[in-house]
C-alpha cells in the first residue's frame, strides 16, 4: 500500500531547512553532553539512549493526539533500519565530543555515497561512471578532513566516518520502506526499536545525569523527533532533486553553532574538505535526478 501526499515545493524546502536546524542542534547538545559543559561527561551510548527515549515519548504523544493507527509494520526492515540508525547516531555523538561539529557533519555527508555502493548488491542498482566519479570526489573530501598526517591526524574523525558507513547502510532500509507505511508510523516504530536497542546498550555505562543534562537529553530527543518529522514530510511534498540542496543546511548550522557556542571557527582544511564532499554529493544528486531516480543523498542526514 502506498501513501500519496499533495506536492508543495515551497513548503518542502521550508521543512527540510527546519529539519537541518534541528539536526545540527542535536549534535550541539551531544557535544555538550559528551564533554564537561553541563556536568560530568556522559558516555555516547547513554546520550544515544536519551535521544531515542525522549524522541519516542514525543512521537508517541503525536500518535495519540493524531489518532494514528499502527498497522502491519514491516518489522524486518524496521529492525535493520533502527539498528544501523542507532549505530550511526551513537558514533556521531561520540565523534562530536572530540572534533568540531562542522568536521563531523561534513564527514557524515558521505552516507549517500555509502548508500550508493551498497545499493549495487542489495537493491540491484547499476552505477555508471558519473556516480563513481561523485563517490571518488566525496571520498577525497573525507580524506582531507581526516587530516592524514602525523601532526594533524584526528582519530576521532574515524568515528564520524563509521557513522557515515552506518547511515549509508540505513539508507538501504529507508529506500525499501519508502511509501509502504504512513510517515508517523515509520517514526514511531523506528524510535521504539531504537529505544530498546539503545537502552540495552547503555546499561553498563549509565550514570545519573545532572538536571541540566536531563534537560539537554530531553531537548535532544524532541528535536530529533521534530527533525525526522520535518524531513519525512518535506521529502513527501517535492521531488528529491529539488529538496536535495536544502539538506546541506545542516553543515551551515553546525558551523554556526560551533562558532557561537564553542568559539570554534572552521579552518581552511575544514572548508576545503567540506566543499569537496558537498561537491561530490551534489554531483551524485544531480546525476540521479537526470536518470529519473530518487537521490539517496536526501534520504538521511546527519544525524547525527
Amino acid at each position: 500500500m502506498t501513501h500519496e501526499t499533495p506536492q508543495n515545493p515551497p513548503l518542502a524546502a521550508a521543512l527540510i531547512l527546519l529539519a537541518t536546524v534541528f539536526i545540527a542542534a542535536t549534535t550541539l547538545l551531544a557535544k555538550a553532553l559528551g564533554t564537561a559543559t553541563l556536568g560530568p561527561a556522559l558516555h555516547p551510548l547513554q546520550i544515544s539512549q536519551g535521544r531515542f527515549v525522549f524522541a519516542f515519548i514525543a512521537i508517541s504523544t503525536a500518535v495519540v493526539v493524531l489518532k494514528q493507527k499502527i498497522r502491519q509494520p514491516h518489522l524486518g526492515l524496521h529492525i535493520g533500519r533502527s539498528t544501523f540508525g542507532w549505530g550511526g547516531v551513537t558514533l556521531m555523538f561520540a565523534s562530536v565530543a572530540f572534533i568540531p561539529l562542522a568536521d563531523a557533519t561534513a564527514i557524515s555527508f558521505l552516507n549517500p555515497v555509502i548508500g550508493m555502493v551498497l545499493a549495487i548488491p542489495f537493491l540491484g542498482e547499476r552505477v555508471g561512471p558519473w556516480r563513481w566519479m561523485a563517490a571518488l570526489i566525496a571520498l577525497g573530501g573525507a580524506l582531507v578532513l581526516l587530516r592524514p598526517t602525523p601532526e594533524s591526524f584526528q582519530p576521532a574523525a574515524l568515528l564520524a566516518l563509521g557513522a557515515a558507513l552506518a547511515m549509508g547502510a540505513e539508507l538501504i532500509f529507508i529506500k525499501k520502506l519508502a511509501g509502504r507505511e504512513p510517515p508517523l508510523q515509520v517514526l514511531w516504530v523506528n524510535n521504539l526499536i531504537g529505544m530498546a536497542i539503545a537502552s540495552a546498550a547503555a546499561l553498563a555505562v549509565w550514570q545519573m545525569p545532572t538536571p541540566a543534562q536531563w534537560g539537554a537529553l530531553a531537548a535532544l530527543g524532541v528535536m530529533m523527533a521534530a527533525a525526522q518529522a520535518c524531513f519525512i514530510n518535506g521529502m513527501a511534498r517535492a521531488d528529491a532533486s529539488f529538496v536535495a540542496p536544502f539538506a546541506y543546511g545542516t553543515l551551515v548550522f553546525a558551523a554556526l553553532y560551533d562558532a557561537l557556542i564553542f568559539a570554534i571557527l572552521p579552518d581552511a582544511i575544514t572548508l576545503l574538505g567540506a566543499g569537496i564532499i558537498l561537491s561530490g554529493a551534489a554531483l551524485l544528486a544531480w546525476r540521479e535526478s537526470v536518470n529519473g531516480k530518487r537521490p539517496t543523498v536526501t534520504l538521511r542526514r546527519p544525524a547525527p
